[in-house]
């Protein structure tokens, strides 16, 4: 059985500076509202109190403070357990790259398995918390657990396609077609997790939006106002509120 004594301890940051690390609170699979998302089917009733056994801590991380940063030794995986996530890599010349936006119930840090070290940054977007899994723990139950390891191998699976459709989106998609194709899967995404698909906070930023679709701030500014005009949605900060999806859909 492996126990919370297996955790290693993991540094949050925010700017350039360590922060004390926060108390963590016991987490329970079983009773999360996100673990449709996470948990694999199938397990036994004996395996998931060692999953729970691994899976022993959340953390929270406030506002513009950072999981994990480039370069970073890998030591876990992370879940989000609540709130939202950026995930940014670094240009040589220093400037940064949204890479994606995790949502609760997406997993963190699988940059980090390759090298061993992480090659992006992870950062709160908004007050979130996060489940850490130390990976060294979660190898030795995938090896005694069929369906854990089934669930390992989709949600990198579907990281990479994720990933992949990005890339797509980037190398073919007009800027019309980027922002609607941004705004449908926020919408889809927040559907699967039992909140409206119609209307929700938008927690990146304009600026967040431009690098993650290759757009200029200014360029993502007139695209919402023109697809405001347009009647598609409704624009109001943070908060975005899909008015035509038909209409959205078919940018």
């Amino acid at each position: 059985m492996l126990t919370p004594t297996a955790v290693s301890h993991s540094t949050l940051h925010r700017s350039n500076h360590t922060l004390p690390v926060p108390p963590r609170t016991a987490t329970r699979c079983s009773v999360c509202a996100m673990r449709h998302l996470c948990m694999p089917q199938g397990l036994t009733l004996d395996d998931l109190p060692r999953l729970e056994a691994v899976i022993c801590s959340a953390r929270s991380v406030r506002r513009g403070e950072t999981v994990y940063r480039a370069g970073d030794p890998f030591d876990n995986l992370y879940v989000a357990r609540s709130g939202s996530l950026k995930t940014v890599m670094a240009h040589r010349d220093g400037r940064q790259q949204v890479t994606g936006l995790r949502l609760a119930g997406d997993p963190l840090g699988f940059d980090g398995i390759s090298t061993g070290f992480h090659t992006c940054s992870a950062i709160a977007l908004e007050d979130s918390s996060v489940c850490i899994i130390p990976y060294q723990a979660l190898k030795h139950l995938c090896r005694e657990t069929g369906a854990l390891q089934d669930r390992m191998h989709r949600l990198m699976s579907e990281q990479l396609i994720r990933e992949s459709s990005q890339m797509m989106v980037l190398g073919s998609l007009s800027a019309d077609e980027r922002v609607a194709a941004f705004l449908l899967d926020v919408s889809e995404r927040n559907g699967q997790r039992g909140y409206s698909h119609a209307e929700f906070n938008l927690r990146m930023t304009r600026e967040d939006m431009g690098s993650y679709l290759g757009m200029t701030l200014e360029t993502v500014s007139r695209t919402l106002s023109r697809f405001q005009k347009r009647g598609l949605i409704d624009a109001q900060g943070k908060l975005i509120k899909i008015i035509d999806l038909e209409g959205l859909r078919h940018v």
